[in-house]
């Protein structure tokens, strides 16, 4: 049994405040900034806002979660796009099957970090992305005892064998970039 699933209302998920502070645009643009990003899977996809954005930019998109709530929300939103229920420590896709691993507030759920990075890294081809939000106690996001110091990801990704560990802010929000 996951310990940290989120459990709100897919209109949760959507409000037009929660939507104006992720900054989905922004994130999106440097997520494909210099990439050539064809492919992306949604890790923990909720209801589907990140993948719906890369989809109206033109990507093949699929995603998964353990909440079959949030896939029927997401398969509404993105008809074209492949949707699965699954977990971080196990993602229902197979290897190099996707240019862009992204996770969005997603990747703090999973049980076991490294578990959930080496599956990523598996089925991504290029490139694996997380938005997250601060190691801080803020008004925004869950608590601070699910939240992902930016050492923690810099370290386990470096152990698992990634090329390269970049870090963006996106206004209060973390946004780890990380190679293949």
């Amino acid at each position: 049994m996951h310990k940290k699933v989120y459990t709100g209302s897919v209109d949760r998920l959507r409000r037009p405040e929660r939507l104006e502070i992720l900054q989905v645009e922004k994130v999106i643009d440097l997520c494909l900034d210099g990439r050539n990003i064809q492919s992306a899977l949604d890790a923990g996809t909720g209801s589907g806002i990140f993948a719906e954005a890369f989809h109206k930019r033109g990507l093949a998109v699929a995603g998964f979660d353990l909440n079959t709530e949030m896939i029927k929300a997401a398969r509404e939103h993105v008809p074209d796009g492949e949707f699965k229920t699954g977990d971080h420590e196990d993602i229902p896709f197979p290897d190099k099957s996707y240019d862009l691993v992204f996770y969005a507030h997603s990747l703090h759920e999973a049980d076991n970090l490294t578990d959930a990075l080496s599956e990523a890294k598996r089925v991504a081809r290029m490139t694996v992305i997380a938005l997250e939000w601060p190691f801080k106690i803020r008004k925004h996001g869950p608590p601070l005892w699910h939240r992902i110091p930016v050492w923690r990801i810099k370290r386990v990704s470096t152990q698992l064998g990634y090329s390269n560990f970049h870090l963006e802010k996106v206004g209060d929000q973390n946004l780890f970039i990380l190679t293949v």
